[in-house]
This record gives structure tokens, sequence and C-alpha cells, in this order.
């Protein structure tokens, strides 16, 4: 694939690679991918390795599990590290219009600041926005060697946004002075998400409901850098996967990888099925049923998925 000739109506995965994908990380791949090809999009799959927090091979691993279940897409796999000459051209952009300027807070100094009036919790304050260029620069040179982040210029008005999500209806979402690029020179998620994604003519994006209320600080940035942006772009965030704790999965929950299923006994078609039973796709009846993703395909509809969070129950049997 060619990232400088879009392709354009397709549906995306992006995992970050920082370890194997768990049950909860399957259930939304299968998701994103029934989104797609029962839209007739292309399925593209973009591996989010700029964090720092990433295991070596952890991508390959994803990528055959992924295949494992059935879950295929249309050319390589992209590498988000291969991105950043696009992502540094977005910076240059929105620093060309203004939008743009140095923080040097850290989590520790944002939380004990006063919170702006009707300010949302955890809302950035605003401390760093209005400084002079000599305030700029001893405020460098007080945090040396470490360097400052680069946070967007919310534009006036802009402190919220509404779009229209697939699953989740009517979404309204805080904006504030997000960070854009990290004191270490990593780009942050939401520009390197809204940037790739244009990139890739990814036009369908379908991932966990915890990722809804970023999503009006990403379609903020398609407008200002003039990329498609909804109703050209649709959501659908859809439920998470809780442990038998009631709290989001994770790998403390015991066996709910892939490979430490397998160790078990446990074979990649019985956790297909148990991933499809969760999604109302076949039911207990359905025991003797081959239960492939093209089947799976076949009885889709995102009008009758589940719209609450589904318990792990913490065994397949």
């Amino acid at each position: 694939m060619n990232l400088h000739e879009p392709m354009r109506g397709a549906g995306r995965y992006a995992p970050s690679p920082s370890g194997d994908l768990h049950l909860g990380n399957l259930r939304t791949a299968l998701l994103a991918w029934l989104f797609a090809r029962s839209t007739g999009r292309a399925f593209l799959m973009r591996i989010e390795d700029l964090d720092r927090a990433r295991d070596a091979g952890s991508g390959e691993q994803q990528l055959a599990d992924l295949a494992s279940l059935g879950i295929e897409w249309d050319g390589p796999a992209v590498l988000q590290t291969d991105r950043g000459e696009d992502h540094a051209a977005a910076i240059a952009k929105l620093d060309d219009l203004g939008l743009l300027y140095e923080c040097t807070c850290s989590r520790k100094d944002i939380l004990a600041a006063p919170s702006a009036p009707h300010a949302p919790p955890g809302a950035y304050p605003g401390t760093c926005r209005d400084r002079t260029d000599a305030e700029r620069e001893a405020a460098r040179a007080a945090i040396a060697p470490r360097l400052p982040a680069l946070r967007l210029r919310a534009p006036a008005g802009m402190n919220s946004l509404k779009f229209v999500d697939v699953t989740l209806g009517d979404v309204v979402g805080d904006i504030d002075d997000f960070v854009l690029r990290r004191g270490d020179g990593t780009v942050a998620y939401n520009l390197a998400v809204v940037v790739d994604d244009a990139a890739m003519g990814v036009d369908q994006v379908v991932r966990g409901s915890d990722l809804a209320p970023s999503t009006p600080r990403q379609i903020l940035l398609q407008q200002l850098l003039k990329l498609p942006t909804p109703p050209d772009v649709e959501y659908a965030h859809v439920p998470l996967v809780l442990g038998p704790s009631g709290q989001r999965l994770a790998k403390r929950d015991g066996a709910v990888t892939l490979p430490q299923l397998r160790a078990q006994g446990v074979t990649d078609a019985a956790v297909l099925r148990v991933l499809a039973e969760s999604l109302g796709l076949i039911g207990r009846t359905h025991e003797k049923e081959q239960i492939t993703t093209d089947l799976l395909l076949e009885r889709f509809d995102p009008r009758t998925l589940p719209r609450d969070p589904w318990t792990w129950p913490g065994v397949i049997s």
C-alpha cells in the first residue's frame, strides 16, 4: 500500500505491541473486521509502536494470533514508527497556524494547579498557554535537560464537541489544550491516529468504548488539518470485556491470551466460538456447528450487537 495514494473506504485494527492480545483485544479486532467487511470496506492493520513500553516481537505474535482466528487484512501491516515524516508535517502545519505552544508542566503540576471554572476534572489548566518569550525560556531552563511538550492551543469556544457514534449514539466530549508531542519527542496518540488513519484511507474506526472520550479531540484535529471528519468518517465504540472481578479485563485475570489458553489445551476454534457467543452471533444450540469468521460475517448485524460489557467467565469449556 502506498501511503501517498490513500485507499478510500477502509476499516482498521491498530494494536500496540505491548504483549500478547487478550480476549478483550481479540473481541474488538473481530468486531472491527466484521464492521469493515460487512460494509464492503477494506480492512487494514497498523501496529502502533510509538510508545517506548513495547515488547520486542509482540507485534508479530499479535498478527499471528489474529490470523489464526480467521481475521485477515489487506496489504502489509503498517508500522506507526515508519510514519514520522507525516506526523512532523502535521505538527508543522499546526505550528504555522499558531496553534501550538510549549508546556513544561509535569503531571503533578497539572493535578496541583487550580482548575478553570467549569473545566472537567483533569483538564489542562492553561498554565503555559500565554507565557512571554522570556517566561518560556526560563521555564525551559528550569526543566533541563528535560524538554517541553507541545500542546494544541484549542480554538476559542472549542471546549467540547459532539459526534454520532454507531453504537453509542450522540457522544459529547471535552476538549482542552492536549499534548501533541511529549517531552521525549514521541508523538502523542491523538495526533498520530488522526494523521495515520487519513493517510491510510480509513473512514471507519471501530475500537473500545473507553476511547470514546478522546474522539472529540481527534475530530478537532481532523478539522484543523483539513482531513476527512464525520460524517465522512464513521466511529463505532464497542463495549469492553470485563474480568471475573467486574473490572476491565487484564492479564492478571489468568489465562486470557491465546498462547496462555493454548497452553491449557484450549483451541483457537473454541476461543472464536466463545467470542461469537459473547456477541450474540451463535448460541449454545450451535455446539456442533463449525464457527468461522465467514459464517459470523453472514450473521453480523450492528443493530443487534450487545450494548453492555461482556464479563469473561474465566474459563472456556
